[in-house]
C-alpha cells in the first residue's frame, strides 16, 4: 500500500517546521508539499492532488475555511483535516460546512495526529474530543424537547432511513470504518459499504463528517 500523500498549509514557520518533522518520521505518510498561505495552498492542492490536506484556519491572503471551499469547488477529492488552535462554534461549523473532513486542535500529540490523518484518508469522520463536545452541546441546545399539551414532541426520521441504516449511522457517528461496522453488525463489508453509501445519499452528505453533523443536529442518533 502506498503512503498517504499529505499537503501541509500552515503560516507559522516554527509550527510548520515541527509538523514537517513529525510527518517526515511517520510510517505510511509522505509530506509532498508545504504552503504558508491559503492561496498558495489551493494552488499546490490543484497541482499535487494530495490524499490529505492538513489545513490551518488563520492563514494570510485567504483563510483556511475559504481555501477549503475553493478546493471543494475545484472538484478535488483530497481529504481536508483542519488543524488549528481555534475552537469557537463559528469556526468549527464553518469549516465543516465548507467541506472539511475532520477538525483537530494543535495540542494533539504526534500519534493522534497520524491517526487522524489515516482516519480521514480512509473516509472516517474525525473530530477532536473538545470539538465533538462543542458540537454535541450545540445540538443538545437545538434539540431540547418541546412539550405540547403535556406531551413531549421529538424529531422524527424525516430522511427515510431504515432501522438498519440508523444502526449504521450511529456507528458512523462513533467513527467506525466500513470494516468495523461490518464486524460490529455481523454483516459483509460490501453490505456495510452499501448502507453507508445509501445513508450519505439520503442525508445529502458528501462525506461521513457531514453525515455525522446532520445526524447530531437532527437527533437521528
Amino acid at each position: 500500500m502506498s503512503d498517504i500523500k499529505v499537503l501541509l498549509i500552515e503560516d507559522h514557520t516554527m509550527t510548520r517546521m515541527g509538523l514537517s518533522l513529525v510527518l517526515g518520521q511517520a510510517d505510511g505518510i509522505t509530506l509532498v508539499g508545504e504552503a504558508e498561505d491559503g492561496q498558495k495552498g489551493v494552488e499546490l492542492a490543484k497541482t499535487l492532488i494530495p490524499d490529505v490536506i492538513l489545513m490551518d484556519i488563520g492563514l494570510p491572503i485567504i483563510d483556511g475555511i475559504e481555501a477549503t471551499r475553493l478546493i471543494r469547488e475545484a472538484g478535488l477529492n483530497s481529504k481536508i483535516l483542519m488543524f488549528t488552535s481555534r475552537d469557537s462554534e463559528e469556526d468549527v461549523f464553518a469549516s465543516l460546512a465548507s467541506g472539511a473532513d475532520g477538525y483537530v486542535m494543535k495540542g494533539i500529540n504526534p500519534e493522534q495526529l497520524q491517526n487522524a490523518i489515516k482516519a480521514v484518508n480512509e473516509g472516517t469522520a474525525w473530530l477532536d474530543p473538545a470539538v465533538a463536545k462543542l458540537v454535541l452541546s450545540n445540538v443538545q441546545r437545538q434539540n431540547k424537547s418541546v412539550e405540547k399539551n403535556g406531551v413531549d414532541v421529538t424529531k422524527i426520521n424525516a430522511y427515510g432511513l431504515t432501522e438498519r441504516e440508523l444502526d449504521v449511522l450511529e456507528l458512523i457517528v462513533d467513527g467506525l470504518t466500513n470494516v468495523q461496522i461490518a464486524e460490529k453488525l455481523v454483516i459483509a463489508k460490501a453490505t456495510a459499504k452499501a448502507h453507508v453509501h445509501n445513508i450519505l445519499q439520503k442525508l445529502y452528505a458528501e462525506n461521513r463528517t457531514q453525515a455525522t453533523i446532520t445526524a447530531l443536529k437532527e437527533g437521528l442518533v
